[in-house]
């Protein structure tokens, strides 16, 4: 089980994901200083409810295992960039929708 500290940080880092970009878990662990990509998911499944949990993707640009009906709705609305074949086959287009490592979200871990 993650520490209340590891869940308070992956949320507020989630929290700071801008509309229209994504993080993956791996990102959302750099930018807390970890190196516990599943620990992010586990953190997300338990408690990413209430936080914009579609903007933290996996490193394939899936979208978040079993939640690709409920995530796309939101990526159209936020202008997600999106590479799509239809509604239940698509991914995220990583190389233009990721938080590029420069964005201030990562500004206190030495990269």
């Amino acid at each position: 089980m993650p520490s209340p500290e590891f869940v308070d940080a992956v949320l507020a880092v989630v929290a700071r994901i801008p509309e229209g970009r994504v993080m993956t878990y791996g990102d959302v662990g750099i930018a807390i200083g970890s190196e516990a990509p599943r620990a992010v998911g586990r953190v997300m499944a338990l408690y990413g409810h209430a936080a914009p949990w579609w903007r933290v993707v996996p490193a394939s640009g899936l979208p978040p295992q079993g939640h690709a009906r409920l995530a796309l709705p939101h990526y159209l609305a936020e202008g997600t960039p999106l590479r799509r074949a239809d509604d239940e086959d698509y991914r995220i287009a990583l190389s233009s929708a990721r938080l590029p490592y420069t964005h201030e979200i990562y500004a206190e871990v030495a990269l």
